[in-house]
């Protein structure tokens, strides 16, 4: 048996479903609530553990070499790297500071030219966000710099 692509994904994501699948039953169960926490993170784990299986049985085509344009690696790292900053900064600088300047950033990186309207749905985006889960879901974001 050839050991192909799809196989290896399929068998690296059956490991990461199958530890994730672990970690999500040690989460705490509570009582009195009809849907308890751990109910979401235990059906992703099923669900990436299917849809790993489903990879491993798929017939992988094979085909030459495909390479990424080193203009789309240089995107990736430059998402990733964004990302990383976004996960640093949020405790300090604030959800509605750092959601804005993460969505304009990538959308300027991403090749959006028109800046008013970026930063119309940048700063949009984010304070309906923070208004939603600060007011209605009572989840409490951080506000850094802000006296929210």
């Amino acid at each position: 048996m050839k050991f192909t692509l799809n196989k290896k994904l399929s068998t690296a994501l059956s490991v990461i479903s199958i530890a994730y699948l672990i970690m999500a039953y040690q989460l705490p169960e509570y009582t009195l609530v009809p849907v308890d926490s751990d109910v979401i993170p235990k059906i992703l784990g099923y669900i990436l553990l299917f849809l790993s299986i489903i990879l491993f049985f798929l017939k992988d085509e094979e085909k030459k070499e495909a390479s990424l344009p080193r203009k789309e690696i240089g995107m990736l790292l430059g998402t990733a790297v964004l990302i990383l900053f976004y996960i640093f900064l949020l405790e300090i600088v604030g959800f509605i500071i750092m959601t804005t300047l993460f969505i304009f950033v990538s959308s300027r990186f991403y090749g959006y030219k028109k800046y008013i309207t970026n930063g119309i749905v940048s700063i949009g985006f984010s304070v309906a966000m923070y208004l939603l889960f600060n007011e209605l879901l009572l989840v409490r974001l951080p506000s850094g710099w802000l006296p929210l």
